[in-house]
């Protein structure tokens, strides 16, 4: 099993930053791929970013592309997600997710095989 948990939630103003971070432990071995979703109220779970193992490939959704920047740090098992120039659109439930032996990225959620508990980003305009 692999255990996700997420930090750095909170409330931003519109234009602002906030930085999530997600530590993986466990049994990470065969772990590919490291992707961030968010779900607004009333809405779907949708891909934000994703990242390789190595931290050398990364994938953005439009919507947040030049605004938000994922990374990782092999050495504390840590995916972080720096947001910036955010909007009140972004608000929503930030989810941290692994793709187990994935052989290519996606943005599919049921294609993740571990959660973490998720994080609340709120964006004021």
């Amino acid at each position: 099993q692999v255990q996700l948990v997420e930090s750095g939630g909170g409330l931003a103003q519109a234009g602002g930053s906030l930085k999530l971070s997600c530590t993986a432990s466990g049994r990470t071995f065969g772990i590919n791929f490291f992707g961030w979703f968010r779900q607004a109220p009333g809405k779907e779970r949708e891909f934000v970013a994703a990242i390789s193992w190595s931290g050398t490939r990364t994938y953005y959704a439009d919507s947040v592309k030049g605004r938000f920047a994922i990374s990782r740090d092999n050495a504390k098992n840590t995916v972080y997600l720096q947001m910036n120039s955010l909007k009140p659109e972004d608000t929503a439930v930030y989810y941290c997710a692994a793709d187990r032996y994935a052989s290519s990225w996606s943005s599919i959620p049921r294609d993740y095989d571990y959660w973490g508990q998720g994080t609340q980003v709120t964006v004021s305009s």
